[in-house]
């Protein structure tokens, strides 16, 4: 995995070719925003001493009691978004069989075949496949309709299935400068694709929307991007013709609106009258990836998790080992 991370953050020519391979079979993945994910990858995943704390936290044994192999439902919202719970499985010593998002099988599959041509014992630890039967476990990604297929078809089996989540901000008005730039991230990175990207903030009733709609001036040039102008020209036409009231810098429209999930190159933000109120609120919404602010996560930290960082905080080092331990305990 050391290596895999080497070759990720590498300018190798079979690597470059792939990733731009990659854009050209899905637009939303751009040659900026696959390098963005990967170099997160690489330094926050992939690095000897994080892989060797995050096996011993949990007391990884070098050989699992029974090998078990797991099937994985991958998501295709973000680039590789789905390699922690490769990472998560291989580091247990399950086997795994993955089925690929049609968004993002070009670097998996890349990935997958490299490891396989490093070590020809690798090609009997992971099966990439259409349908998934005959796992003993399964770690399923989608939507909130595809959740519900998920669970009915792998209720006999222990599982975990995720579904639609977004990530919010809250603000106070006395962010700086800096912080603001980073909340800038936090929305636009991967387009807003991302379960943790921002898609609504909240505000103090007396808000300067004028220094936030600066800080999306460093995402202008998503205006050239076609499918996002195309998205942000509906929504836009959509605000026009319901006669609502809007702010943008050209390429973000800012509206108010009670929802949670807004549309991509669309933000809504929401008044607040008592912070600390409207924290403990969002605090026990369960659709919540991330809250981003002051005494929360950290501005600029939504797209940027580390090993320990479980998507909606359901442990999958855990999970996988409660597997393991059931076997543990019907050989006894």
């Amino acid at each position: 995995m050391v290596r895999l991370g080497e070759y990720m953050s590498s300018s190798d020519t079979a690597w470059e070719e792939i990733k731009l391979r990659a854009y050209h079979h899905n637009g939303w993945f751009t040659p900026a925003f696959v390098n963005k994910a990967c170099q997160n990858i690489s330094t926050n995943f992939l690095q000897q001493e994080l892989l060797q704390s995050w096996a011993a936290s949990y007391e990884v044994a070098d050989v699992p009691a029974q090998q078990k192999n797991i099937g994985i439902v991958m998501a295709g919202n973000i680039p590789l978004v789905g390699l922690h719970d490769f990472l998560s499985v291989f580091i247990v010593g399950h086997k795994q069989t993955v089925k690929l998002s049609s968004k993002d099988d070009v670097l998996f599959t890349h990935l997958i075949d490299k490891l396989c041509d490093w070590n020809e014992d690798f090609k009997g630890w992971v099966k990439i496949a259409e349908i998934l039967k005959g796992c003993d476990g399964y770690i399923a990604t989608g939507s909130n309709n595809s959740s519900r297929y998920f669970e009915q078809y792998f209720a006999r089996f222990p599982h975990i299935i995720r579904k639609n989540r977004t990530s919010v901000a809250i603000l106070t008005g006395r962010e700086t400068h800096e912080e603001l730039s980073k909340l800038s991230d936090d929305i636009h990175l991967y387009f807003g694709l991302g379960c943790r990207n921002v898609s609504k903030i909240f505000v103090p009733r007396d808000y300067d929307f004028i220094p936030l709609l600066k800080s999306f001036d460093k995402y202008a040039d998503f205006a050239d991007h076609h499918k996002y102008k195309n998205n942000y020209d509906y929504q836009l036409s959509i605000v026009l013709l319901n006669n609502i009231y809007y702010m943008t810098n050209g390429s973000t429209l800012l509206t108010e609106n009670k929802g949670l999930f807004s549309p991509i190159s669309h933000l809504f933000f929401e008044y607040y009258d008592d912070g600390e109120k409207v924290t403990d609120i969002l605090q026990q919404n369960e659709v919540l990836q991330c809250i981003i602010g002051e005494g929360q996560l950290g501005f600029g930290d939504a797209q940027n998790p580390n090993l320990m960082t479980y998507a909606d905080g359901v442990d999958t080092m855990q999970f996988l080992q409660q597997i393991e331990a059931s076997t543990k305990a019907s050989l006894i």
